[in-house]
């Protein structure tokens, strides 16, 4: 059974760092594609930041800001969030496909995903 486990969420003032990871078990991330959203209360979640057969892709409200890492060993994925603005607050979800595919940021094609994880950001 595939379990993603995210943590590392927390409330930080903007301008503030946080590292949030996600511990698969069941799961191996090696050469598969994965990928950071979020949503917002009343907000569709969408998708910020992914690894995948190209490379890495943000979205542009990210870009420059967050970072995708990945330690094999630990078989964890990160996702370093600098400059934090409040807009950014939503709850944060890792997700992860069966392969490594292209590009794809629609949670649709994503097969399994962690519980998420609270970031608040305060102006």
């Amino acid at each position: 059974q595939v379990q993603l486990v995210e943590s590392g969420g927390g409330s930080v003032q903007a301008g503030g760092s946080l590292r949030l990871s996600c511990a698969a078990s069941g799961y191996t991330f090696t050469d598969k594609s994965m990928a950071w959203f979020r949503q917002a209360p009343g907000k569709q979640r969408e998708g910020v930041a992914t690894r995948y057969a190209g490379g890495t892709n943000y979205d542009d409200s990210v870009k420059g800001r967050f970072t995708i890492s990945q330690d094999n060993a630990k078989n964890t994925v990160y996702l370093q969030m600098n400059s934090l603005k409040p807009e950014d607050t939503a709850t944060y979800y890792c997700a992860a496909r069966r392969y490594l595919g292209g590009f794809t940021l629609d949670p649709a094609d994503f097969h399994y995903w962690g519980q998420g994880t609270q970031v608040t950001v305060s102006s």
